[in-house]
């Protein structure tokens, strides 16, 4: 399986992530410390006030950063995460998520994610804590 691109292949990781395949997430770049994914905003996808459903704005700053800090042969997972959510959005958007390694120590990491919208506005910014296992990641 390729990526967007059809140059780089997709992670075992993410050709399982069923989650992010239902919510139409596209990996627009997966380098170790960097990713970018991308969701086309769906009407089902939305609150009660017609607004871009905050726990999906999250899901999607999440996987870039699973990608992002899954940069190794560990499994790494979320330790935490804080989000600020700054612009609302609708159906018809379409979000990105730019997750970026700002350190890395040991076993515990800091990447921080900015989610756009399609006219380079930002939507949300978030933190996340990351924690590598001693589990290998397996294809």
């Amino acid at each position: 399986m390729t990526g967007p691109d059809g140059q780089a292949p997709v992670r075992p990781m993410m050709r399982r992530d069923r989650a992010s395949a239902a919510l139409g997430m596209v990996v627009e770049k997966d380098l170790p410390g960097d990713a970018v994914v991308s969701m086309p905003v769906r009407a089902d996808m939305t609150n009660g006030f017609g607004l871009t459903h905050g726990g999906l704005v999250f899901a999607l700053a999440d996987t870039a950063f699973a990608i992002a800090c899954n940069e190794d042969e560990q499994v790494t997972v979320a330790s935490g995460a804080d989000i600020a959510f700054l612009k609302p959005t609708s159906a018809g958007q379409v979000l990105t998520a730019h997750a970026v390694r700002r350190v890395r120590r040991g076993r515990n990491g800091i990447y921080d994610v900015t989610v756009t919208d399609e006219t380079g506005d930002v939507v949300a910014e978030m933190r996340g804590r990351s924690f590598a296992t001693d589990r290998p990641q397996t294809g």
